[in-house]
């Protein structure tokens, strides 16, 4: 099965994953399977929870590739072109199925509208990382966006 991209990001590498859909697994009516092909080996995965407008702080990772699932809730996807520019920002929604791959050393961060439920998935181990994530400016308290 090939990945589908629905945009790449030429700047930064980010890419949007479209997943695929074997049309049966619908049309019998139990529902739907819906299926990305990661290129890179996926090592870790955690579940990501955010309460309403919250935001994990601008950061970015040396050492791993990071795959962002959205499995439940809205907010907004924001990445920097460039790390040291913040008026480079640019911004993807987020909604159930929105599914991202997020290059080394691209800032990034995720904005919450409501709960929202993220499946992260790492391409090295988080606690085999030094240092897992850099921050980029101060990590917002809850509520203070």
């Amino acid at each position: 099965m090939k990945k589908e991209i629905l945009f790449e990001c030429d700047q930064t590498g980010l890419q949007l994953l479209r997943p695929t859909t074997n049309l049966d697994t619908i049309r019998d009516g139990r529902g739907v399977i819906l299926t990305w092909v990661p290129e890179d080996k996926i090592v870790e995965f955690n579940i990501v929870h955010f309460r309403p407008s919250c935001v994990r702080g601008m950061h970015y990772h040396e050492h791993f590739i990071e795959y962002s699932l959205c499995v439940n809730g809205t907010g907004m996807f924001v990445y920097r072109l460039d790390k040291d520019d913040a008026d480079s920002e640019r911004s993807l929604n987020i909604s159930k199925g929105f599914c991202v791959r997020i290059p080394k050393g691209v800032v990034h961060t995720i904005y919450s509208v409501d709960e929202l439920t993220m499946v992260a998935m790492l391409t090295k181990q988080w606690d085999y990382s030094d240092p897992p994530i850099v921050q980029v400016g101060e990590i917002p308290k809850p509520n203070k966006i």
